[in-house]
């Protein structure tokens, strides 16, 4: 109990000396924690960090039982395990660098270009679903891809240009299996598709179904190295899906994707928007309001 006693005057002591300077200190390195086992979730890190504390705690047990070789051995291994970490996580850190460039140039580009009208998002995600609700029915595969913050300039470069109103009748005839521009994705950016055909980096996790084809795939790693919302349709089963932030969502409703594409892409402040987006698919001839 004294022990335990002078541990809470010790540490009330230090809490004393803290700084603000300190405490955004902790605040950062936090998050940087916080970042860093969230990768670990959504990777194989995880697999090599659980083997990281196996070797940390064998040479704790070496060193407590005077075992001189092991622990030397071990030693030896984590200093060039150093580098070899390097290489293991070279993905990873590579992804993560390309989300805070991206975010960066894209947080400061959104004070330098114009906002998308609500209207035009409106139209495009009531266009997309009636396409989508019929190309799920053909079984005909589709991948879109809606930017948001981060700049898809070197996606949509990969592509055919494309400047266009996003049309229900346009989207059927570009992912047609003939069409010269079916293969790849179409990018909308503030409510306008500007390219199709573009080529998206794949998924690199291990952890993906078997049945996943390669449109799951490029859509799941596109929107794991950005904050994009990607929608796909499968062409083996027809099912509709949507990719956010590296999580997968499977065989949705037409209705589904219509909630989902207008929570995530319409301004959250905008009051009567679900009620215009209601309106916008009853003149598609896809609900009522």
């Amino acid at each position: 109990m004294t022990a335990f006693l002078q541990f809470c005057v010790n540490t009330l002591g230090y809490l004393r000396l803290m700084t603000v300077s300190d405490l955004i200190d902790i605040a950062i390195l936090s998050f940087m924690f916080y970042k860093c086992i969230g990768i670990f979730q959504r990777t194989n890190a995880a697999k090599v960090a659980k083997a990281l504390l196996i070797i940390v705690v064998a040479m704790w047990i070496s060193y407590q039982f005077n075992l001189n070789a092991i622990n030397f051995i071990l030693s030896k291994a984590v200093e060039l395990g150093l580098l070899a970490l390097v290489v293991i996580f070279q993905p990873e850190i590579r992804r993560f660098l390309e989300k805070v460039g991206s975010n960066s140039v894209s947080g400061f580009s959104r004070y330098f270009r114009s906002e998308a009208p609500v209207t035009d998002l409106e139209q495009a995600i009531a266009e997309t679903v009636e396409a989508y609700a019929e190309l799920s029915k053909s079984k005909i595969g589709a991948l879109m891809v809606f930017e948001r913050e981060t700049d898809l300039s070197h996606i949509i470069a990969s592509g055919t240009p494309f400047q266009s109103t996003v049309t229900s009748e346009l989207l059927k005839n570009l992912f047609y299996p003939k069409a010269p521009l079916h293969d790849g994705a179409v990018v909308v950016r503030r409510g306008k598709i500007v390219a199709a055909a573009c080529m998206l980096p794949m998924s690199e996790s291990m952890n993906l179904s078997k049945d996943l084809g390669m449109r799951h795939r490029a859509g799941l790693g596109m929107s794991e190295r950005s904050d994009a919302v990607v929608a796909v349709v499968s062409e083996e089963t027809g099912a509709i899906s949507v990719m956010i932030r590296g999580t997968l969502r499977r065989h949705l409703s037409p209705e589904t994707l219509g909630r989902i594409l207008s929570n995530e892409l319409l301004p959250r402040e905008e009051t009567g928007t679900q009620k215009k987006h209601s309106r916008l698919l009853f003149w598609k001839g896809r609900g009522t309001p």
